[in-house]
């Protein structure tokens, strides 16, 4: 196993929670046998420059503290460097750490960076933009690039919920095209996910899809209503074999994706991107820090 001799942690700390967690993950990380560079970062333009800087220090692990979107928005950057990745789960669905089997609690995670053993894996790709976990085209972009500044902070879960449900009396079914040339499929959708990880929005809802496996994997939720989205939504929640029926699944190591009309795509989150793109797996491009059990 890799010696881990010295760490930096980088924490996106914008928001009182952020910055309580990084307390309480420094306050867990005391005895850890290697030593802890600790940053708690409260404005996000500072993240990528101070990672660059710990960096320039050459740790051998990088513990980035944040939700999915501060993983992949961050992953870029250690790519090249010869430092294995830990993650404390810091967001709110925390897709990334359900896939790797991660505790969701702070203390739990730590042992992890403690116990746990380097596990090669793979990233997905949107064009040139690295990625984690998973990116989507549907209701979630549309959510995200619409929702006004402050809603959630101002109103809470209610008023974010309260925006969603206006979006999806406003949201349509769209023609989705995967692949080039006569091969190409061409289906009306209502959500698609380009999936390295399991998990979206915190539920289980792309099960062939192995941080391992050296594919990419495209599920598209096919209908002409939004009743499909909504019936696909709920027995992937409750976990119903009806989960499988509206769904089409795509594997690949690289696959065209375009929508008419074109669309955006969330990267973990983060509306930067959209239709067409290329969806690729970067295959066993980095090392992250996992429970031994999993």
């Amino acid at each position: 196993m890799t010696q881990i001799r010295s760490a930096a942690m980088i924490v996106n700390a914008r928001s009182r929670s952020g910055q309580d967690q990084f307390a309480q993950a420094c306050g867990a990380m005391k005895g850890m046998p290697f030593e802890v560079d600790a940053h708690a970062v409260e404005d996000p333009d500072e993240l990528v420059p101070t990672l660059k800087r710990a960096l320039e220090r050459k740790p051998d692990l990088v513990i980035l503290g944040g939700g999915d979107g501060t993983i992949s928005s961050l992953v870029d950057y250690l790519l090249g460097h010869d430092v294995i990745l830990g993650v404390l789960p810091f967001g709110t669905a925390n897709s990334f750490c359900r896939t790797l089997g991660i505790p969701l609690d702070i203390p739990g995670a730590v042992e992890v960076l403690k116990t746990g053993r380097p596990r090669r894996i793979d990233l997905g790709m949107i064009d040139g933009d690295y990625f984690a976990n998973c990116a989507a085209i549907g209701l979630s972009p549309q959510i995200a690039q619409t929702v006004p500044h402050g809603v959630k902070k101002l109103f809470g879960r209610a008023g974010y919920l309260a925006w969603a449900t206006l979006q999806f009396a406003k949201f349509h079914p769209f023609q989705l095209i995967v692949g080039e040339g006569p091969n190409a499929k061409r289906m009306t959708a209502t959500e698609v996910r380009i999936s390295n990880g399991r998990f979206h929005g915190g539920t289980e809802l792309v099960e062939e899809a192995r941080l391992d496996s050296g594919e990419i994997i495209i599920q598209v939720v096919c209908g002409k209503g939004k009743r499909s989205l909504v019936r696909n939504w709920a027995a992937g929640f409750f976990r119903l074999d009806s989960r499988r029926v509206d769904t089409v699944t795509f594997h690949g190591k690289a696959l065209r994706v375009e929508t008419v009309p074109p669309l955006p795509i969330s990267i973990d989150g983060e509306v930067l991107a959209k239709t067409p793109v290329m969806a690729k797996v970067a295959a066993g491009i980095i090392e992250v820090m996992a429970p031994v059990e999993a």
